[in-house]
């Protein structure tokens, strides 16, 4: 960073010298593109640099992670900090239990795991995680870095460590310092050169087209008053035009260079995605720079253009731990391994370490290795422990629970699924006088009523793809799952209540099981069918 900032001071005063007269519209574009070269310059210097260092580090991850816990150790609080020194890792486990969040921690933060919290913003990997990432999507696709070429819609951002000055340098169309949705999206839609679009994640983005659609009409006429004394600007009547022809494909008719959607991959994010990718951004690429959770950045992802959401584990900070699970099952097996010792086609469980007060907490998110890359596991994502569902201890978990609502949704002409959430009956005291059973609250695009019928087909789903809830349903000591349409928005307030929780980690997950009462009567008030 110090290297940017410095070449940023030796040549604009060097621009000012050789400023010749000219117009004020050629002097500007003359500026921008002499300051996009010495950003892109600078930056490809730093990512190179890193990529180095990660060659490196990933063909050693042994030693690397040992340094890493090294560096854990010197930064401890609390009154576990008397570890400190050149401990090993097997003193450091013996020392050290594995622990994951309470009931009560999940209740507190709204149905939400606490995972050990960290200087996200400054973290050495969420660096490394924004230069390798702007350097790959460089390499895939080249002009999107170019000036004004990329424009953010929401207030936060999908990568992890902000870049001050080379930021708006390098292709960066939206407002400085600008926190408000509707201006963010104002600014995208005046730039129809646009090739990519950044969201903090992928529901955010679905609740920025949800907006369009919804207000569409008043987006518009802020646009044409952008241009007072002017007829109705053309761009104006061409969003009009595009929202006219329905949701399917428009980010390309209102952006017909767009290449990529950036955001940064969280917990509960599929569903956006998938609603994304069929819907309003037909025909795009996805890409995350990193795979995060409110612990930092466990992830990199250095291949574009291959299929979302692979990601390399890196062996620095923040100090990562894999724990082995039961084939077939979801409980751990044997104590925790390292990165080198992953095997490929197996799932773990993540475990990060705090530094703050050394807590070696269980992240209850599931990956499994898909390759190597020199010593490191290049892994995908699978679920989350912590999204379960149990009204008689049958433990439906969040990847059982969505393959049968895909399976029933397949079968609900029309239904394109957009957003999902499960509570137990006991939650919301729906249960009385009826056996325990599963509350299902469905945001859909394409159908606005439900059937008695297609309800039934969750209920169908589910006992095909769990023996489990199939047994308990069959003895009577489970009822049918409800289930219940709400209207546009409701998600969206959701996620606005969750933000409002102190302790609502960075960046934010969508949780599938809601435990707090007053979250499942969020989308219990909007419920429309």
């Amino acid at each position: 960073m110090l290297l940017l900032l410095l070449s940023l001071l030796l040549l604009l005063p060097l621009a000012v010298l050789l400023w010749r007269p000219r117009s004020w519209d050629a002097r500007q574009s003359w500026l921008v593109r002499l300051q996009h070269r010495v950003a892109w310059g600078a930056l490809r210097w730093a990512a190179a640099w890193q990529q180095k260092r990660l060659a490196q580090s990933t063909l050693h991850a042994g030693q690397s992670q040992q340094q890493a816990l090294r560096r854990c150790l010197h930064g401890a609080q609390g009154p576990r900090c008397t570890l400190r020194g050149n401990t090993d890792i097997s003193t450091f486990r013996n020392h050290i239990p594995l622990t994951k969040a309470s009931q009560a921690q999940e209740e507190e933060s709204g149905g939400q795991p606490l995972p050990p919290t960290s200087n996200w913003y400054h973290g050495e990997a969420s660096l490394q995680a924004t230069l390798l990432g702007l350097a790959a999507l460089n390499k895939a696709y080249p002009e999107v870095l170019a000036p004004g070429g990329t424009a953010r819609v929401t207030a936060s951002s999908p990568w992890p460590y902000p870049l001050p000055w080379p930021w708006h340098a390098l292709g960066q169309m939206s407002p400085t310092g600008a926190k408000d949705r509707r201006i963010l999206l104002l600014e995208a839609l005046r730039s129809p050169g646009l090739r990519a679009l950044e969201a903090g994640t992928a529901t955010e983005l679905l609740d920025v087209f949800l907006d369009l659609e919804a207000h569409g009409e008043e987006l518009a006429e802020a646009i044409a008053a952008g241009n007072p004394g002017a007829p109705l600007p053309r761009r104006a009547a061409e969003l009009r035009e595009a929202l006219e022809q329905g949701n399917r494909g428009l980010a390309l008719r209102l952006w017909p260079k767009l290449q990529v959607v950036v955001t940064l991959d969280a917990g509960g994010q599929a569903e956006a995605v998938a609603a994304l990718g069929a819907l309003w951004c037909q025909g795009l690429t996805f890409f995350s720079p990193a795979y995060a959770a409110s612990g930092g950045v466990l992830g990199l992802s250095l291949w574009p253009e291959q299929p979302h959401g692979l990601y390399l584990l890196p062996p620095g900070a923040p100090f990562i731990e894999l724990l082995p699970l039961k084939e077939g099952t979801r409980e751990e097996a044997t104590p925790t391994v390292l990165l080198a010792e992953a095997q490929k086609g197996k799932e773990y469980e993540l475990v990060l370490t705090n530094h703050a007060s050394l807590t070696r907490c269980r992240l209850g998110d599931v990956v499994q290795v898909v390759s190597v890359y020199n010593q490191c596991p290049v892994v995908k994502f699978i679920c989350r422990l912590g999204q379960t569902l149990s009204v008689r201890g049958e433990d439906t978990g969040e990847d059982v629970f969505s393959e049968a609502l895909g399976r029933a949704v397949g079968q609900w002409p029309g239904a394109k699924l957009l957003d999902h959430g499960w509570v137990e009956s006991r939650i919301l005291d729906s249960s009385e006088g009826s056996a325990p059973h599963y509350e299902v609250f469905v945001a859909l695009k394409g159908l606005r009523n439900l059937s008695e019928e297609n309800r039934d087909k969750l209920d169908h789903c589910l006992q095909e793809t769990s023996t489990r809830y199939k047994y308990l349903r069959f003895r009577g000591s489970m009822g049918p799952a409800q289930v219940h349409l709400v209207g546009q928005g409701a998600f969206g307030e959701l996620r606005t209540a969750l933000a409002a929780c102190p302790s609502a980690p960075f960046p934010p997950e969508m949780p599938r099981v809601l435990r707090h009462r007053p979250l499942a009567q969020c989308l219990q008030r909007r419920v429309v069918s």
